[in-house]
């Protein structure tokens, strides 16, 4: 694979056992965001953080986002744009809307985004992820002009979701890339 990957972990980091992480691992040209408060959420300062690591990007890039860093790919692409950044693997957003489903320290994250992307993107869901409903998802999905496909039955396609290297997920994110280079 010859594009560069950026991993936007959500809430708590994504730990040692999470699929982002095996891909950290196994992409030599994939690196990871660190934020300075993984528990306790400011939108602002991750965006902050994100602004950062985007600035420097200079060669062409696909943000992989899971659960709450999804809100912030689309808090930023609200406002901002980076010609390198040239798509989003967008894995079981955390419907930060909705106090039923996420923490009461996701809600800065709220009202999530709905503007289209200006890049070529997949939103990934599960029909029994806790932190959003698989309807919502898709609607998001929608709303984004992202490709939508539901994994069944995997949770919050997580670490508790034992996937390791997620080798669904790579074809997804193949599937990405083909997409991506039909508009370069």
């Amino acid at each position: 694979m010859n594009t560069n990957l950026l991993i936007l972990p959500g809430l708590g980091d994504s730990g040692e056992k999470h699929w982002q992480i095996y891909w950290l691992r196994k992409f030599k040209n994939t690196t990871k965001l660190v934020q300075d408060n993984w528990d306790e959420p400011i939108l602002n300062d991750w965006l902050n953080r994100l602004n950062e690591s985007i600035a420097k990007i200079n060669t062409p890039t696909i943000l992989v986002a899971h659960s709450l860093a999804v809100s912030l790919v689309m808090h930023w692409a609200k406002t901002n744009n980076n010609p390198y950044i040239i798509g989003a693997l967008l894995v079981a957003p955390a419907d930060v809307d909705s106090p039923i489903h996420t923490p009461e320290c996701t809600r800065n994250f709220s009202p999530i985004p709905t503007t289209k992307l200006q890049f070529p993107s997949i939103v990934v869901g599960s029909q029994n992820d806790e932190y959003a409903t698989i309807e919502r998802t898709a609607y998001l999905a929608e709303m984004w002009g992202s490709d939508f496909i539901d994994i069944g039955l995997k949770g919050h396609i997580n670490s508790a979701s034992d996937l390791e290297y997620w080798e669904e997920g790579q074809e997804i994110l193949e599937q990405l890339i083909a997409k991506i280079n039909l508009y370069i």
